[in-house]
């Protein structure tokens, strides 16, 4: 775990669903931003990271990047964990992962998480949040069929296939985001 400094820029970034998402915490701020670019991550990512911190006044560095590992599309999921990895190189910044689901948690307390994994399935997690951050894993991202999953959560509150929240993201990955990750795929 690192902690991001009250002086540091941090920077997350996921494509690990349709959605470009993207977040930053700065001394004065924070930003999130996700639009909807299909499989255009690619094309759109570097330009999207270079806008969000030239719009906030900052220079096109970070001091921390976390990086959504999925689950998510092959291709997608590589096009973020390369981009970071390489920024993370240049700026001389530690990249840390987080689960994409993590970045899917709205509110506090218990809270069921999924991503469709196609053919009647999800990859689902149930998380408990304090604070906007997962604090415990319930039950750990799993590849489920539909049912049995929503039978898991009973009346937990479910959110599922919405745009990643950035800042949830960026939290989590302050909070608990792993030097050692590995790329989850659908």
């Amino acid at each position: 775990m690192m902690a991001a400094s009250s002086s540091s820029v941090t920077l997350a970034l996921d494509t690990a669903t349709p959605w470009l998402t993207l977040a930053l915490v700065w001394p004065e701020g924070e930003l999130s931003v996700s639009r909807e670019v299909g499989r255009a991550h690619a094309e759109l990512l570097p330009g999207a990271a270079r806008t969000l911190l030239n719009d906030v006044g900052l220079p096109f560095h970070a001091d921390l990047i976390v990086i959504g590992t999925g689950p998510g599309s092959y291709t997608g999921v590589r096009v973020g964990a390369s981009y970071a990895l390489g920024l993370g190189r240049v700026w001389g910044a530690p990249v840390l992962g987080v689960s994409t689901l993590e970045a899917l948690v709205r509110g506090e307390g218990r809270q069921g998480v999924s991503l469709d994994a196609r053919k009647g399935n999800v990859y689902g997690a149930v998380y408990d949040v304090q604070g906007g951050v997962v604090q415990g894993r319930l039950h750990d991202p799993a590849r489920l069929p539909l049912p049995d999953f929503q039978a898991l959560l009973g009346d937990t509150p479910h959110h599922q296939d919405g745009a990643p929240d950035g800042l949830a993201l960026l939290r989590a990955g302050v909070a608990h985001g792993q030097r050692d990750w590995a790329l989850a795929y659908l």
